[in-house]
């Protein structure tokens, strides 16, 4: 089953035009996604372009995975790399705790089957799946807390706290490094989980993932590399020396042109404010600078450039030449961020979620500047998952899926309504009604005998209704008191399938559904997961 995003809640107009009224919107973006017959001159455009740095990348890589014992697949993903004819289907993450909310998983799902895909029909080319590490993020709140549904069914936040102020900068995500507080988070998520199979296995690796002194972004590699390496998936760490020592054009190119860039970027975001809205704040410098564990935006002030909230400034030619000699202390914000990542990988298509290619409408201007290729940008797969004993409840209800995605008070009135012998609200309508119409003839009556006593009826009219209505709130609670269980099982159907009134992909992490189903829910998802509908799926497990 499919349902348009239209129908969904919470999509904004510029990701619905993107999906179904593509030449509304084609000024901002490059080819359409949709457009088949373009793809191969796409292709021969990236793979011809003459950068050199990515003859460097198959080492890089391997060299990251110096720790780790990718399988076959991956190994072959990584030594293609140095092929001119190979491309990459590229997405990310910030580096959420536990990979954050499904989603995530989407995301990479819909790489590999679009690698897998583009590979079969286009014989000329090969395509490899890689995942890039946001790192350099460094929304700590973003990425701290997990949802899961609890044994009594209600939607359980669990929190990572490393004892520190909310409002501290902590400096780039992917360099933090797990406190012993790490176990307390574990425990909570032991707790929350209801006993199965799968269980014990499943918290033996998130600990061994998630333990004290690893830093997030070794964590969240350890724990893609686990679910995804039999599948061929490259996880790549932009942050790393060498990768950072590659992008010193790209970082010096902003600093020295500044100016250009922020003036086409004010002008594209402008435009689409007038039209749709602009996801991202332009800011006149899309670099960041870590410095003292904190990471801090550079702004340029009059002939100099400092670090935004500290005294620390720098002429041009010292920004410069810290570039050049600490790249690694300097990270893209998001609108850099994608430049930064087809500069080094030839990314034929960029798999990108509802707020992703949002934001990329305001980046075009920057692959001209940078004389780079626009990737195709592709809209990841999107699903809500529902499993045999929640369609059971839906069918005993008859529940359409758009109805949960709804407000759940008003879905559980309907529910009472249903199952009620009479329909409370009905009844005490037509009795108000009636009252209205009877004091209505009353006050006729009396106003041929005293004017001032048929005035007066209209204040008991209302004392009576107002009793009518403390009846009638007594009879709902009696009858929701009545039907408790049905309500937990509307309660139960509503956390699961619409927690926090948001999409389940937007909120729940794996962890829920991987304890119940073990590895086969991955593989289920790999085999139903439709890559090219472009519409919101429903998967039934």
């Amino acid at each position: 089953m499919f349902i348009n995003f239209h129908d969904l809640p919470r999509n904004n107009n510029l990701f619905l035009d993107y999906l179904y009224e593509f030449e509304k919107v084609k000024s901002f973006y490059g080819l359409n996604f949709r457009n088949k017959e373009e793809f191969p001159s796409k292709f021969k455009s990236i793979s011809e372009s003459s950068l050199t740095v990515r003859n460097e990348l198959s080492e890089i890589v391997k060299s990251q995975y110096e720790l780790f014992n990718p399988s076959q697949r991956t190994q072959k993903n990584i030594s293609l790399l140095k092929d001119k004819k190979t491309l990459a289907v590229t997405t990310g993450q910030q580096l959420g705790i536990m990979c954050g909310p499904l989603y995530t998983f989407y995301k990479i799902v819909t790489a590999i089957k679009l690698s897998n895909y583009m590979s079969e029909r286009y014989d000329e080319f090969q395509f490899v799946p890689i995942f890039w590490l946001e790192g350099d993020d460094h929304d700590f709140e973003e990425v701290r807390s997990i949802n899961l549904i609890a044994e009594n069914n209600e939607i359980s936040k669990i929190i990572y706290s490393d004892g520190l102020p909310d409002e501290e900068n902590r400096g780039s995500i992917g360099s933090i490094k797990l406190t012993n507080s790490i176990t307390n988070f574990l425990d909570e998520i032991n707790k929350v989980l209801r006993t199965t199979e799968f269980k014990q296995p499943l918290m033996d690796n998130l600990k061994n993932f998630y333990s004290e002194g690893k830093s997030f972004k070794q964590a969240f590699k350890e724990l893609l590399f686990w679910i995804f390496d039999q599948y061929g998936l490259i996880i790549f760490d932009p942050q790393d020396l060498k990768v950072k020592n590659l992008l010193k054009p790209v970082f010096k190119k902003e600093i020295l042109d500044f100016r250009q860039h922020t003036e086409k970027l004010v002008n594209i975001s402008a435009t689409l404010e007038e039209l749709y809205h602009a996801q991202v704040k332009v800011r006149p410098v899309n670099l960041f600078y870590s410095y003292n564990e904190g990471r801090f935006l550079i702004e340029p002030v009059e002939n100099e450039f400092r670090l935004r909230g500290k005294r620390k400034k720098f002429s041009l030619d010292e920004l410069l030449d810290t570039i050049e000699k600490t790249p690694e202390a300097i990270s893209p914000n998001v609108l850099l961020r994608p430049i930064c990542q087809d500069y080094l990988l030839p990314t034929a298509f960029y798999v990108a979620g509802p707020s992703e290619i949002s934001y990329f409408a305001q980046v075009t201007p920057l692959y001209k500047f940078y004389q780079l290729h626009i990737p195709i940008v592709y809209p990841r797969s999107s699903a809500t998952i529902i499993e045999k004993n929640i369609n059971s409840i839906m069918e005993k209800f008859e529940l359409d899926i758009l109805e949960v995605f709804a407000d759940s008070e008003s879905l559980k009135n309907k529910i009472m309504d249903s199952i009620s012998d009479s329909t409370i609200n009905e009844a005490f309508t037509d009795t108000a009604n009636q009252i209205e119409i009877s004091f209505d003839r009353l006050k006729e009556k009396l106003f041929e005998i005293e004017k001032t006593i048929s005035d007066s009826s209209t204040k008991y009219k209302q004392k009576i209704l107002h009793q009518i209505d403390e009846l009638k709130m007594k009879s709902l609670d009696a009858q929701k008191k009545k039907h408790e269980i049905t309500l937990r099982q509307i309660d139960k159907v509503s956390n699961i399938l619409y927690p926090n009134s948001n999409l389940q992909e937007r909120e729940l992490n794996f962890i829920y559904f991987y304890n119940k189903y073990g590895m086969d829910f991955i593989k289920q998802l790999f085999d139903e997961l439709t890559i090219n509908k472009f519409e919101h799926q429903i998967i039934r497990i």
